[in-house]
């Protein structure tokens, strides 16, 4: 937890004088206090009495908490609770109408079969198999919030269900640009968010599908076949599950992918938050699909609609978090390299096929899975690389990868780049990925 020490009821400003900025806010049972944090200052708050969670975590009594400017978030209560807010925020307000009774009856099913699945024998792969969990809606409709909510509620009973992110256009367990997976083992922090130590995570580069949709849909692929590895060899992982988090992307390709991804994950359980013709896209599409639960849930009155603008701010803060850490608590290194000790690739592009090899009106395309090596020049300026775990050119597509470095300069005459790293020393790979995902450090 992200804990703020002892708590003070007042604040010294400039001249000496005190001014109190502390609010106490009582909520009856069932009831939340929706918060957004405001965009200059953190915010402070402790749970004076009763029981209250954010997003599935419980908070710890009488322990202040910091959180981060910008941050939107809400206490839940299903008891009555008394909280304190210290600091101002650009809004908060209490809510007694929530669809939090719904969703703990989802996690309760989710418990049922995660039991049955540990008490079968691990020889039958269909009953060992626990829950897998994909959430599905539109932009801004609470996914995120409910797959959180999922995973704090199962980690909390005991089970270590593996977190799935196929939102590249946010990234809730590292930068946007990537899909990813983690084991959950304990609930959620409600100011750090998703804990980094072992993630498992392939570059797209791009924050969204769009730009090279073969490439998502393969790894995609990688992915589910890596987890598959790891669930045969680990009972209890496999009897936890998965969540699964998309991206709002739902019409056209968009709705391709999801049935792509609900079919290659093998899901089943499909929770489809405020979206009527979504659900019922989906239940008419799987209607075959052996033991497959399309559910439609409401989404939170909460839910904050985000613009363009706000998106794009928010995915600068997630990469200058892995940097430099959500309190700017870690160091990261400038290291100077040679273009001859790195490669960069990006993936898409080659040589293409003549117009005589095509059929009557069509126009040649590039191969959007092959790798193609990269120039190292200008145009690597404020890009984000991903460092492969491939040892050859061949498996970049298909190798998960170690980190991100940004790239700050690049000399043309010297031949050397520039670049921030999370810590000192050479980098594990010489292989790079590079997509469109770009940063202007702040």
């Amino acid at each position: 937890m992200a804990y703020g020490g002892s708590g003070m009821g007042a604040v010294v400003g400039p001249s000496g004088a005190t001014a109190s900025t502390i609010k106490q806010v009582k909520l009856e049972r069932e009831s939340e206090l929706r918060i957004e944090v405001g965009n200059d200052a953190p915010l402070r708050l402790r749970l004076l009495n009763g029981t209250a969670e954010i997003f599935g975590t419980e908070l710890p009594p009488q322990i202040w908490l910091n959180f981060p400017p910008t941050l939107k978030f809400a206490v839940f209560t299903w008891y009555g609770a008394t909280v304190e807010l210290d600091g101002s925020t650009e809004t908060d307000y209490t809510a007694d109408e929530t669809p939090m009774v719904n969703y703990v009856n989802v996690h309760a099913v989710l418990e049922g079969r995660r039991s049955r699945a540990k008490a079968s024998s691990p020889d039958d792969p269909d009953s060992s198999q626990g829950p897998r969990v994909i959430v599905v809606g539109a932009t801004d409709s609470g996914k995120s919030t409910l797959s959180r909510m999922l995973l704090s509620w199962a980690a909390k009973q005991g089970w270590k269900p593996t977190y799935v992110d196929l939102d590249i256009g946010q990234g809730s367990i590292t930068i946007p640009g990537c899909i990813s997976a983690t084991p959950i083992e304990m609930p959620i922090d409600p100011v750090e968010g998703i804990p980094l130590e072992i993630p498992l995570v392939y570059y797209h580069g791009h924050t969204t599908p769009s730009n090279n949709v073969e490439s998502y849909k393969v790894l995609v692929k990688e992915l589910a076949g890596m987890l598959e590895r790891q669930f045969a060899g680990n009972a209890e992982s496999r009897a936890s599950g998965m969540v699964i988090n998309t991206m709002g992307w739902i019409e056209g390709v968009g709705y391709d992918l999801l049935l792509h991804a609900i079919r290659t994950f093998k899901a089943n359980v499909i929770l489809v938050l405020g979206q009527e013709k979504l659900w019922s896209m989906l239940k008419d599409a799987l209607k075959t699909e052996p033991k497959v639960d399309v559910v439609k849930l409401q989404k939170s009155g909460g839910v904050v609609l985000r613009n363009t603008k706000v998106r794009q701010r928010a995915r600068s803060l997630r990469i200058r978090e892995y940097f430099y850490g959500l309190a700017n608590d870690l160091s990261p290194h400038s290291n100077i390299a040679n273009f001859s000790d790195l490669c960069v690739y990006r993936v898409g592009g080659g040589p293409q096929a003549p117009r005589s090899a095509l059929p009557i009106g069509a126009e040649p395309a590039a191969d959007p899975t092959r790798v193609v090596p990269v120039n190292i020049n200008r145009d690597l300026l404020h890009l984000v690389l991903a460092v492969s775990f491939a040892t050859e050119p061949d498996e970049i597509i298909s190798s998960n990868v170690a980190g991100f470095i940004f790239v700050t300069d690049v000399d043309i005459q010297r031949k050397k780049i520039t670049y921030l790293a999370p810590s000192a020393g050479d980098l594990p790979s010489k292989y790079l990925i590079m997509g469109s995902l770009t940063w202007l450090e702040t």
